[in-house]
């Protein structure tokens, strides 16, 4: 019981840890001493690819886990249990982001050759703004939900 609690706990600690890092500790620092934005951008661009496959990983070891948690607790595996139903969304929404968003917007910035040269009012900046904006609220819901999802785990071993 002890190990799949642990894995439960580790993986939401690397997921939501990481988003937390990627989104307040990294791409700021990134955007605010590189040189160009175009160069930040590549970076954090490709610590979120890294971020999102993490994410895969946790997402299917914590449910794996929490799962097995509850058939050996409570004899059954509450597969629509309210963290499991928002950790399924957590990793729907990094799917849709990492294989919907992010390549189109890997696509573009690769076009721009230097996307702090592009004008902004430029159909393709245009698109890529907008692609940011859904990429942000992609991250910020699978942050929101992962903690409400901690806060449920937590919750269920308080007794």
């Amino acid at each position: 019981m002890s190990f799949l609690r642990f894995l439960m706990l580790l993986s939401l600690v690397v997921w939501v840890g990481g988003v937390i890092f990627l989104s307040f500790g990294e791409a700021p620092t990134a955007f605010g001493v590189l040189p160009s934005r175009h160069m930040a951008g590549t970076v954090v661009g490709r610590s979120l690819t890294i971020l999102h496959w993490m994410g895969f990983i946790s997402g299917i070891v914590y449910l794996v886990s929490s799962l097995a948690y509850s058939q050996m607790m409570r004899g059954t595996m509450h597969p629509f249990a309210a963290r499991h139903v928002l950790l399924a969304v957590m990793l729907l929404l990094t799917a849709v982001s990492q294989f919907g968003i992010t390549p189109r917007m890997v696509a573009l910035r690769t076009s721009f050759v230097d996307i702090d040269k592009v004008p902004q009012d430029d159909p393709g900046r245009v698109e890529f703004n907008a692609l940011h904006k859904w990429s942000e609220r992609m991250e910020g819901g699978v942050l929101l939900i992962g903690l409400v999802v901690v806060y449920l785990t937590a919750r269920q071993w308080g007794g």
